[in-house]
């Protein structure tokens, strides 16, 4: 990935495998469901969305994103809001737009931080404790959505509902152990000892006792201090995001229910894992349709919804990063070109 052009080519390969499953979406859900719908049914349900249902959508997003900050302001203490919603917009665009685009938003996010004055230390665990955060929440996802089908009843038969009560309460004992032992002392080294009996049974040539305990030595004061944080801005985060595919659902008419819905949402947020596009646009549409299907919606109003959400979770996201990163690079110049017309006292004493 040090190769340029590598880099480049890769991207447009990426990008254009994002576009092309976008535009062949209804013969992907054709294929994968027998359900046939055209583009001109897809247009013609868009033209029928209102003003004040497009003013929830947007209401909706900027709540999501203003949610986030809270998590990258608990996660490196000093960061103020307005910065945090710069760092998730400019890295978001960047990401949406490559492939294995998380690295370079990552370097991306160490200028931005750097440019505000914090240290690399304080960058490098802001960057573990909200990637610890959000791998966590990821897992939980898919827990809650097989216990919100579970709750409604919509397991086939006791057999299936058992194993799905046994996996979503096996995914969520994991996570609270993590969490634990990134939290306590003794539950670290419980963990410590199981993840080496692990290694050893796998005759992995790996210590993963060692490296769990520098992870969580880098964590530690962050986690211990301002954990319910970053647990409240992923909840309300999810949960605005959640609000947003409900209102695409419902202007669309593709509502399929509270417990469908939140099955649905729990898809779509680990459809965008897939790293052969950039946040795995296309497939998320192509999932979240299918679902939707499954669950008894029609074809076209599936369609609609699947990329209405894609627009307020991707699309949209990439003009919005493009401006919080114009105007950071704007204020930086103008602050380097204010520090350069400064007489030297005045520089020393600010220093």
């Amino acid at each position: 990935m040090k190769n340029k052009w590598l880099q480049i080519a890769l991207s447009v390969l990426s990008l254009g495998l994002a576009v092309l499953l976008v535009v062949y979406l209804p013969e992907i859900v054709r294929a994968l469901t027998g359900k046939p719908v055209s583009w001109s049914e897809i247009g013609a349900l868009f033209a029928t969305l209102g003003g004040g249902e497009i003013a929830l959508m947007t209401a909706l997003w900027l709540l999501s994103l203003l949610s986030y900050t809270f998590v990258l302001t608990s996660s490196l203490p000093g960061l103020n809001n307005l910065q945090g919603l710069a760092l998730n917009a400019a890295g978001s665009a960047v990401s949406n737009l490559l492939p294995f685009g998380g690295a370079v938003g990552v370097a991306l996010s160490f200028a931005m931080t750097k440019g505000w004055g914090f240290t690399s230390r304080a960058f490098v665990v802001m960057t573990l404790v909200s990637g610890i955060w959000n791998t966590l929440f990821r897992f939980v996802l898919p827990a809650v959505g097989i216990i919100a089908l579970l709750a409604a009843g919509k397991a086939p038969n006791s057999t299936v509902a058992n194993a799905g009560w046994t996996g979503a309460i096996s995914i969520l004992v994991l996570c609270l152990v993590v969490a634990a032992a990134l939290y306590w002392d003794r539950a670290a080294r419980a963990l410590g000892r199981a993840l080496d009996g692990l290694t050893r049974l796998l005759r992995l040539k790996v210590h993963a006792s060692e490296a769990f305990h520098r992870l969580r030595a880098d964590t530690a004061g962050v986690v211990r201090t301002r954990w319910p944080g970053l647990s409240l801005g992923m909840v309300f985060f999810l949960g605005f995001q959640w609000a947003i595919m409900a209102a695409c659902m419902s202007a669309t008419g593709a509502w399929p229910g509270l417990a469908e819905s939140i099955a649905v949402f729990a898809l779509s947020r680990v459809l965008t894992s897939a790293l052969i596009t950039p946040s795995g646009a296309g497939i998320m549409e192509s999932g979240v349709a299918a679902l939707l299907i499954a669950f008894g919606v029609g074809a076209t109003p599936a369609i609609a919804t699947a990329l209405l959400f894609g627009f307020w979770t991707y699309t949209i996201e990439i003009p919005f990063g493009g401006l919080a990163l114009g105007a950071w690079a704007l204020l930086r110049r103008r602050g380097g070109r204010d520090a350069g017309a400064e007489p030297p006292s005045a520089i020393s004493k600010a220093t």
